[in-house]
C-alpha cells in the first residue's frame, strides 16, 4: 500500500495542541491517604474527587501524564458504547443492562457539569450519536438495540438515513451525546488537585504493593509511598492480588487519523454496526472543519499485516466517502477488553478491601472512567453505591459466551507462546534499512534488531518480562508488542504499556 498520503510520525492531536505541566520523579519516601497509579482520567478525576473531601492524595505515573490511552482516544463522552445493551440484557437481564447504561449516562452528565462548574474551557459540544450500517446481517442487531433501548428508557430513534454523505441501510440515534477535548479538560483538573493539595510525580513505576498496617506502593527505584487506600488506575493493574486479571482480558489496538476532507458531516458522532470499526467524529483544528476517522482494531500483537496498514485502510475509507484532501495526525491507542465486556471497577480482590482497581473500558473510556473515578471515591468514603456489585472485579462471568471467551483467550496466549519459542529465524542484521526491524537469532537467543535512523543497530531480548511470551514487531509505531497481554516496549526495550514492569533485556551485537 502507498503510505505516503499518512504522516511519518504517530502524533496525538491532544497532546499536539495542549501544554500539560511536568512533575518531578518521586525520590523519597511519602505518606498519604491514598496514593493514585495512573496519571490518566481515572487517576485524575479521582484524585480531583478525593482530594474535594479532604484526603491527602498522591498520583504516580511511570512516564508522564496523560500520556495513556487518555491521550490517544477518539473522546467521545456517549453511553452508546456500540451494539452493547441487547446483549447486556441477555446476560444481566434489564437490571444489570440498566445499570451500565445509567452509571455512564451519570458520568457524562458528571463531566459537563463538572466543565460547567469550573468554567473549563475544553470545546465541548453536545450532539447525538449513532450506530450505521451497510450490512444485511446487522440490520436486525441495529433494531434488536433499538428494542433493548426502548426497554431501558435509554432517548433514541432507529431510520434509514443519517447526515453521512453516503447510503446507510439502518442507523440508531442516542440523543444528547457529546464529545470534547480531553486533554484541555484535564489540565485544569490537575490545576484544581494542585490547589487541592494533590501531589503529583512523572517517571516513577509502581512495581508492586506491600502489607503493614496497610499497603504500601513499591516502586522501581525502592521507594515507598504509603497508604490508606491504593486505587490502581494504571490501565492495566500492576498488581494482580491474585485476581488472575491476565487471564480474564485481552489488550486490543486500534487506529485514529484527523483528516481536512472534502466533504463534511453537518452533525453527529458515528460508529458502524459491522467489522472492521469505522468510528466518525468532527473535530475543529487550527479553525478548520476536520474528521477523526477510527478502527480498524486488532489484539495486541496479533495482526496479520504490516502495522501501517491499518492506518492506510482508514485513509482508504475516508477517501472513499469523504475525498481526502490531506492528514494532519495520525496515532493509535490500546484498550482492555473483559470477559462479559463490562470494566472491572473495584478491590483487587474480595480479601484487599484497601487496594481498587479500575480497568477493562472496552474503548469507551471517557465514560467509563469518570464512572470508575466516582464509585472508587464512594467505596473509599465507605459510601452506598447502587454500581459497586454490578462492577465489581469478583463478580461471577454468568454468561455462557464470556466462558468460551475465556477459554479462547487463554488458548491464544498458550498458542503465542509456544509459537514464539518454537520460532527460530535467522536474518542478516547487515541488510537492515533504517527504519527497519527484524527477528534474528543472536548467539541462540531469540533477538529483536532495529535499525534507527541515524544507522545504529538496538537489538534486545524479546520474550515479554511480563509472563514470558515472545513479543512482535509493530512498524506503525516502532515499538516490541506482546500478544499475550499487550505489554509493549519501544525499539530499546523501555517500556511503553504494561502489564510488564520490567524492560526487555538489551542485547550486545558486538557491532
Amino acid at each position: 500500500m502507498d503510505q505516503n498520503n499518512l504522516p511519518n510520525k504517530s502524533t496525538s492531536y491532544w497532546h499536539d495542541s495542549v501544554d500539560v505541566p511536568h512533575f518531578p520523579k518521586l525520590n523519597e519516601k511519602i505518606q498519604v491517604d491514598v496514593g493514585i497509579v495512573g496519571g490518566g482520567m481515572t487517576g485524575i478525576t479521582a484524585a480531583y474527587l478525593l482530594s474535594q473531601q479532604g484526603f491527602k492524595v498522591c498520583v504516580v505515573d511511570a512516564g508522564v501524564l496523560l500520556n495513556g490511552t487518555t491521550g490517544h482516544t477518539t473522546a467521545k463522552i456517549t453511553a452508546q458504547h456500540g451494539l452493547i445493551y441487547d446483549e447486556l440484557i441477555k446476560h444481566f437481564g434489564e437490571d444489570g443492562a440498566k445499570l451500565y447504561y445509567e452509571a455512564n449516562h451519570e458520568a457524562q452528565k458528571f463531566i459537563e457539569q463538572t466543565i460547567k462548574k469550573h468554567n473549563i474551557s475544553c470545546h465541548l459540544t453536545e450532539d447525538d450519536a449513532y450506530i450505521y450500517t451497510n450490512s444485511k446481517d446487522d440490520i436486525t442487531k441495529l433494531e434488536n438495540e433499538h428494542k433493548a433501548y426502548e426497554k431501558l428508557n435509554i432517548e433514541g430513534s432507529i431510520s434509514d438515513d443519517c447526515e453521512l454523505p453516503f447510503p446507510v441501510k439502518k442507523v440508531l440515534k442516542m440523543t444528547n451525546q457529546a464529545y470534547f477535548h480531553p486533554l484541555m479538560y484535564l489540565k485544569d483538573l490537575i490545576k484544581i488537585c494542585q490547589e487541592n493539595g494533590v501531589k503529583f510525580y512523572e517517571q516513577t513505576r509502581a512495581l508492586t504493593i506491600e502489607y503493614n498496617k496497610g499497603p504500601t506502593i513499591i516502586t522501581e527505584d525502592d521507594h515507598r509511598i504509603i497508604c490508606r487506600y491504593v486505587i490502581q488506575a494504571s490501565h492495566y493493574p500492576f498488581y494482580d492480588g491474585q485476581g488472575f486479571y491476565p487471564v480474564k482480558m485481552y489488550a486490543a489496538r486500534s487506529y485514529i487519523i484527523a483528516a481536512k476532507t472534502k466533504k463534511k458531516i453537518k452533525g453527529g458522532m458515528y460508529i458502524n454496526a459491522e467489522t472492521p470499526t469505522r468510528s466518525i467524529r468532527p473535530i475543529t483544528i487550527n479553525n478548520e472543519d476536520l474528521l477523526l476517522i477510527g478502527g480498524d482494531g486488532h489484539k495486541t500483537g496479533q495482526s496479520n499485516e504490516p502495522m501501517m496498514n491499518h492506518y492506510e485502510s482508514l485513509y482508504q475509507f475516508t477517501d472513499k466517502h469523504f475525498h481526502v484532501e490531506s492528514v494532519l495526525y495520525r496515532w493509535s491507542a490500546q484498550d482492555l477488553v473483559t470477559l462479559d465486556k463490562v470494566p472491572y471497577i473495584g478491590r483487587v480482590t474480595k480479601a484487599q478491601h484497601n487496594v481498587f482497581v479500575a480497568t477493562g473500558y472496552r474503548k469507551w473510556g471517557m465514560t467509563n472512567s469518570t464512572n470508575a473515578a466516582k464509585l472508587l471515591t464512594d467505596l473509599i468514603m465507605d459510601k452506598e453505591n447502587s454500581y459497586e456489585e454490578f462492577f465489581s472485579p469478583g463478580r461471577n462471568i454468568k454468561a455462557d459466551p464470556a466462558i468460551r471467551k475465556f477459554v479462547s483467550y487463554n488458548s491464544d496466549v498458550a498458542k503465542h507462546l509456544i509459537k514464539g519459542k518454537l520460532e527460530r529465524t535467522h536474518v542478516e542484521i547487515e541488510n537492515l534499512q533504517s527504519n527497519e526491524a527484524c527477528i534474528s537469532t543472536v548467539n541462540g537467543q531469540r533477538a529483536g534488531v532495529y535499525k534507527d535512523n541515524e544507522g545504529v543497530v538496538h537489538a534486545v531480548d524479546t520474550t515479554c518480562t511480563h509472563l514470558g511470551c515472545e513479543v512482535e514487531w509493530n512498524n506503525a509505531e516502532n515499538s516490541w508488542d506482546c500478544p499475550c497481554h499487550g505489554s509493549r516496549y519501544t525499539y530499546t526495550g523501555d517500556i511503553l504499556n504494561g502489564p510488564a514492569v520490567k524492560p526487555l533485556k538489551k542485547i550486545d551485537l558486538g557491532l
